[in-house]
């Protein structure tokens, strides 16, 4: 199995190759079983390694050490988190079948939540406030290494302003577009003071573990975390919880009336653009993105 094609200078990944790979540059893990997971996503192929390790090969690979920023920023940020993250155990060295750096990381137990089935709302709506806390609090004296271009889903909201609305001019006929326009107008124009924190910046479903009894255990996916506006992690909210614990999960942040239509704004800038390039492609995160429009749309305005 072959992960999906995306790119058009996509890698060719197979089976065979992360196999060939894995046994020859880390013999102790060679007869361990493995297989492809499908996980959707738009940067690795993923494949399971055993039960405990799972190798990650970037669909379009580099050699710009990227890979020990990944290692070196989810080793300083473990620490001070209340849930399981990442942690890159080996990388990987190009070869002439796989041009770029490739890792193998811990394999982390649990499923993406679906905002269909969550089985304790308000539960997991405390715990990814105490996640989201817990970042903001972070105050590392030496910060960890950034990725290229890491800032795009923590960029200012007006730097935003016009992708947004192409996004939404084309989307016409799929959602509200009025109703979409009108909301981003009003989130665009919220003030903002300027104040920064640590912010995880991408806290969907598909970056998200939870338990058989609905329980946070884990959150991936550190790619754009950084230093920006506390509104770049409210996406749980109308990605993923009932409004029912709206109120809750924005009282536990003591969240002001800007930072929170901010967050409104930027849920539905990301939800808008994803939905545009990946509704014919990517089902998954294009039905995810769907329900997040939907949430803000529905939210009284």
């Amino acid at each position: 199995m072959s992960p999906r094609k995306i790119y058009a200078d996509q890698a060719a990944i197979d089976t065979s190759l992360v196999r060939e790979l894995v046994a020859a540059q880390f013999p102790q893990w060679a007869a361990l079983p493995l297989e492809p997971v499908d996980s959707g996503g738009l940067v690795n192929a993923i494949y399971r390694l055993g039960s405990d390790l799972s190798v990650r090969l970037p669909l379009r690979p580099s050699t710009a050490d990227i890979m020990q920023r990944e290692q070196a920023k989810l080793a300083a940020l473990a620490p001070l988190l209340p849930v399981v993250i990442p942690s890159v155990e080996a990388i990987g060295s190009p070869t002439e079948a796989f041009p770029g750096e490739w890792s193998v990381h811990r394999w982390l137990a649990g499923t993406h939540p679906s905002p269909d089935a969550l089985v304790d709302p308000r539960g997991l709506a405390m715990e990814l406030a105490a996640f989201v806390d817990a970042f903001r609090r972070i105050d590392l004296p030496d910060r960890p290494p950034v990725y290229p271009g890491e800032r795009r889903t923590r960029a200012p909201m007006v730097s935003l302003d016009s992708s947004t609305r192409e996004a939404i001019g084309e989307l016409d006929g799929l959602i509200d577009t009025r109703a979409a326009l009108a909301s981003w107008e009003k989130s665009l124009a919220v003030p903002y003071d300027g104040r920064e924190v640590w912010v995880h910046s991408d806290l969907t479903p598909s970056n998200l573990l939870v338990s058989s009894e609905g329980r946070l255990t884990a959150v991936l996916d550190f790619e754009t975390c950084g230093v920006g506006d506390p509104a770049c992690d409210l996406f749980p909210v109308w990605y993923l919880l009932p409004t029912t614990v709206h109120d809750e999960f924005r009282a536990a942040l003591d969240m002001d009336d800007a930072t929170w239509l901010r967050g409104r704004g930027r849920v539905l800038s990301q939800a808008v653009t994803v939905l545009r390039h990946l509704k014919d492609t990517n089902p998954t995160l294009a039905n995810s993105a769907r329900h997040a429009i939907r949430s803000v749309l529905a939210t009284p305005r």
